[in-house]
């Protein structure tokens, strides 16, 4: 019996051709794109939405990273790859196999996969701590935990507005805490966030990232260099 072949748009198995390093020696961006597994309440522009978002990702020349798993997060990779960006994942699994048969979450749409053991709470955890800016989609009880970790890292974070309520329960939450963060940003166009985030991205790495010049140090970068540590 003749098994049927899956057809791969060809983006998403070329080898990754957008990279865009930041200004003054910060590396490339990573954005993490939160949302839910399970799209079935997000309503219908859920999947054009996450699909944009990772479009923008790729073509500001940024990575993509997500929780390795199915739903908005998936079809934000998706988007990364149509444009040839760079995904990377990171799953709950310790092992490729748990990955797949026990959490049965997908290896599709990633360039690499962490696999970090940890289960749910602990692969968010790691997730937005290995990105450098946070997007809230449509989510569930997963995303407002990625949201809480990004909170309180002081990650720049964009909250996307939709048919879903996630936006409007998030701004009830920030309004409810009294604690005022100027790193939040909403908007309803996926490409203006992008741009809004990386804008903080490079603002954050300028405040925080630590130089150190050794007048006195000699050696194949020459005297008086700057070190980035």
């Amino acid at each position: 019996m003749s098994q049927s072949k899956r057809i791969m748009h060809p983006n998403h198995v070329a080898v990754p051709r957008n990279f865009c390093r930041l200004p003054g020696a910060y590396g490339v961006a990573k954005i993490c794109v939160s949302g839910a597994a399970e799209t079935g309440h997000c309503g219908l522009d859920a999947f054009e939405k996450a699909k944009e978002a990772g479009r923008e990702i790729a073509k500001q020349g940024a990575i993509i990273t997500t929780g390795a798993t199915t739903g908005f997060p998936m079809y934000a990779a998706m988007g990364a790859k149509d444009e040839c960006g760079f995904s990377i994942g990171f799953s709950p699994a310790a092992t490729e196999r748990e990955h797949s048969e026990t959490y049965k979450l997908p290896l599709d749409y990633m360039d690499v996969i962490v696999y970090t053991g940890f289960g749910y709470s602990g692969r968010d955890l790691l997730l937005v701590r290995s990105s450098d800016a946070v997007i809230i989609g449509c989510g569930r009880i997963g995303t407002l935990n990625e949201f809480s970790v990004a909170f309180e890292d002081h990650r720049p974070i964009g909250i996307l507005e939709g048919t879903w309520e996630t936006d409007e329960i998030l701004r009830r939450v920030i309004e409810s805490a009294h604690r005022p963060n100027h790193k939040i940003v909403y908007d309803s166009d996926p490409k203006a966030m992008v741009e809004r985030l990386l804008e903080m991205v490079v603002k954050d790495k300028e405040a925080t990232n630590l130089v150190y010049n050794s007048p006195d140090k000699w050696d194949q970068t020459g005297k008086n260099a700057d070190y980035i540590l």
